[in-house]
């Protein structure tokens, strides 16, 4: 068990004993981040981003590490999220292995890991961690908060959980709770990490790591992030060349799909530690808005205090499918919020926002332009170099 974490993190510390919602402390916790761009006097041009499950708090390049981010092209400089115009803070999900307290981190004594002995997570624990850290930097207001995949459920839980910290929401590929074929996925990444003998009931290391089962995972996961119809335009039934032949014993390799999610598996399976895809990957099946509204999620989206939304969906997401996204724009709307919905046609499944830019950075780049019309810019600082432009006028 290790973590992974990136030289440009920093650490908000968690109150002394952070209280889980499922019952347990946490103690000596913390919250991996990182900050882009500088906030106003007025401290009224925030963005928190949260994020999928694996991703860490290293979404674009920073001064302290200049590796490209996970979602680089969307958030930088002149880029859609402008670090320009706006104090960028993306945070590592707690019990992810990318700086926030989980499962892989020591325990406050120095006696290990914490392995199965870390408390139950929930996503509202991600929520109530993500809120800790705006406030610990001093912020009590955010122009938006921004979530993807099973960070936009970790936003819907924060608006929930602490109304009036943000006026506005930007989600994206996001759901209320997740649909019966979604959990089955994400039960079957499971079974195939604690099926592997080397996962030894969570107790792994270097040496003894349950590989198998974290690849054949990911490959599961790869599969529903896209779209067939992606694959067959990607692949189509072509067969690896003459230099890689078929293995008749191991029924291996043959077709040119199998060999991309294989290398896909292979970058992923040491570089993301299995306890902490068990937890986060549980906590997204247990989260339900609805839960204390009867399990009415249109409810619990309505008494959500935002002033705007921009809510975007996918017709090719079978993760998350484009109903539930409409699902979020309709609820949030009966609450008065302003909120426009956007279902795009990307053949690129519930991944689409990290990679067709095209089609989701200009709304997004809109939507906030249309949060500014009053807001004077400020000289870059933390983690960006360009100078400061005026704003444009932008239709959303």
């Amino acid at each position: 068990m290790r973590e992974f974490i990136s030289p440009a993190t920093q650490f908000a510390s968690l109150p002394s004993s952070f209280t889980m919602r499922c019952g347990g402390q946490l103690a000596g916790g913390r919250v991996g981040y990182q900050r882009w761009g500088r906030p106003t006097p007025a401290g009224d041009n925030l963005i928190l981003i949260l994020t999928g499950m694996s991703a860490s708090a290293h979404v674009t390049s920073h001064p302290g590490d200049p590796t490209p981010g996970w979602w680089e092209a969307m958030v930088g400089p002149g880029k859609p999220i402008d670090t320009d115009r706006w104090h960028v803070i993306c945070v590592n999900a707690l019990g992810g292995c990318h700086g926030s307290t989980g499962p892989a981190s020591t325990r406050p004594d120095g006696s290990g890991a914490y392995g199965l002995d870390f408390p139950v997570l929930s996503i509202e624990d991600v929520a109530d961690a993500s809120a800790h850290v705006v406030r610990t930097l001093g912020f009590h207001r955010l122009a938006c908060v921004i979530g993807v995949s099973m960070g936009a459920m970790s936003a819907l839980s924060l608006l929930a959980r602490h109304p009036g910290l943000a006026s506005s929401h930007i989600s994206l590929s996001g759901a209320v709770h997740a649909l019966p074929f979604a959990i089955a996925i994400r039960s079957l990444q499971r079974g195939a990490i604690c099926l592997d003998a080397d996962w030894n009931g969570g107790r792994y290391d270097e040496e003894r790591y349950p590989d198998k089962g974290m690849a054949t995972a990911r490959k599961l996961g790869v599969i529903t992030y896209r779209s067939a119809l992606e694959w067959d335009g990607r692949f189509g039934r072509i067969r690896l060349g003459a230099d890689t032949p078929f293995n008749q014993e191991s029924f291996g390799l043959e077709f040119e799909i199998e060999a991309y999610l294989d290398g896909h598996a292979r970058r992923f399976v040491r570089n993301y530690d299995p306890n902490c895809y068990l937890y986060l990957s549980r906590a997204i099946d247990r989260f339900d808005l609805g839960e204390a509204y009867a399990g009415d999620a249109g409810q619990a989206l309505a008494r959500l205090d935002i002033d705007k939304a921009l809510v975007i969906g996918v017709q090719s997401d079978i993760l998350f499918p484009l109903h539930q996204q409409r699902q979020i724009a309709e609820g949030l709307r009966a609450g008065g919020a302003q909120v426009r919905f956007l279902p795009l046609d990307s053949p690129q499944g519930h991944d689409a926002f990290l990679v067709d830019i095209a089609a989701f950075g200009p709304p997004i780049a809109a939507f906030l332009a249309s949060l500014e019309t009053t807001r004077p810019l400020v000289a870059p600082a933390i983690g960006t170099t360009s100078p400061p432009r005026q704003p444009v006028a932008v239709s959303w």
